[in-house]
């Protein structure tokens, strides 16, 4: 995809994510935000193009039909409402797109159905069977059984997850306000929009960081960590006001809103992908300067010859970060041996593997084709 928002025209699939403050008023459903995103979808798909929808609202649909006027504090509870409100929000949707004849599916994920491979493909597999369906996949993350350990944390997050599994040409996020600005525009009226960001540095998650979310868990930052992922993968992103009449139409017909996130030159592979954003990793391995350069500079795989620490306990085929000296994270990977194993065998030569473990099934700790650099997702 070229390097400007006008070949957002273009697009054959796009993830669409909309934001608890977008859809919500007094703690309920805003039933016209669902009409009005529903009908764009709509005439989106009529013109040959894919949707996947990330949508929020289960909390505040289920707030609403329980009778609570606020988010309780205990996580059971929490999750109580949200299992109450899905199948509200499901519903006023199914509703919404059959004014427009068309069907919708609901899928809940959390962060381990992407962490593990087969269960990653099947999730792809099954969105790509609504898609030629010309059903509309609504994705929200599972708060009914999601502890920390498992949860993507925000729907930005998810969306990010999505558009990056789906091969999507670009991610639409809809907020309640116009894009990234320079503050907070709805406390200080010399905040400035900003149209363009070709690179996500420090200084805008910094300036992102002080621009909160007025519900739901996540703020400007969240949509800015979404599009630091998105982008590395080669895809674009978009940040618009949810509540702009006709802006999912009026940005596929080529018109400039909100903040548009140019993305890398190049995509990662698909594997690639699921290496860099999908897995947790289980532990981490210290590895010296030699290592660090083979790994980088010519490509090569990681042997145990250039590891001087092993940190966590997992096991063979766990996702393992690998860091230099300074503790500065190089990447992640999925590991040939446990920890207990490579912990006998770092700093040998390939050779002397057989004779520490017993056996020797592989000289690599992580083969090349099994490791994602954080240099390659900057």
């Amino acid at each position: 995809m070229k390097d400007d928002r006008k070949s957002i025209t273009s697009s054959k699939r796009v993830v669409v994510k909309i934001g608890s403050n977008v859809l919500t008023e007094d703690h309920g459903l805003n039933l016209k935000v669902i009409g009005s995103i529903s009908r764009q979808i709509s005439l989106l798909m009529d013109k040959g193009i894919e949707v996947i929808f990330v949508s929020s609202g289960a909390m505040a649909s289920g707030l609403r039909k329980i009778g609570l006027k606020k988010r309780p504090d205990e996580i059971p509870k929490r999750q109580a409402v949200s299992a109450v409100g899905q199948a509200g929000l499901i519903m006023e949707y199914e509703k919404a797109f059959e004014k427009f004849d068309k069907k919708v599916a609901q899928i809940l994920l959390t962060s381990e159905d992407l962490s593990n491979r087969k269960r990653y493909l099947n999730a792809r597999n099954t969105i790509y069977t609504l898609l030629s369906w010309k059903i509309v996949p609504i994705i929200n993350e599972n708060d009914t059984v999601a502890v920390e350990e498992i949860k993507f944390g925000d729907n930005d997050n998810l969306a990010a997850m999505i558009a990056i599994l789906m091969d999507a040409d670009v991610l639409v996020t809809l907020t309640d306000i116009e894009g990234l600005y320079t503050k907070d525009p709805r406390n200080n009226p010399d905040a400035e929009l900003i149209p363009v960001v070709n690179t996500i540095k420090k200084s805008i998650e910094k300036m992102a960081g002080s621009i909160p979310g007025t519900l739901g868990t996540g703020g400007m930052l969240t949509k800015i960590r979404a599009a630091k992922k998105v982008t590395a993968a080669g895809i674009p992103m978009i940040i618009a006001k949810g509540e702009k009449p006709g802006i999912l139409t009026r940005l596929f017909e080529g018109e400039d809103h909100g903040t548009f996130f140019v993305p890398g030159k190049e995509r990662l592979s698909r594997k690639k992908c699921w290496l860099a954003f999908s897995l947790k990793p289980q532990g981490i391995i210290i590895i010296d300067d030699g290592a660090v350069n083979a790994i980088v500079e010519k490509g090569k795989s990681l042997l145990p010859g250039g590891i001087i620490k092993v940190k966590g306990e997992f096991g063979k085929g766990s996702p393992v970060e690998f860091s230099n000296a300074d503790n500065e994270v190089i990447g992640v990977g999925l590991v040939n041996y446990s920890a207990a194993d490579i912990k006998k065998i770092k700093g040998l030569k390939t050779d002397r593997i057989k004779e520490k473990l017993g056996h020797k099934p592989y000289d690599e700790v992580i083969h090349r084709d099994n490791l994602a650099l954080t240099g390659e997702c900057d």
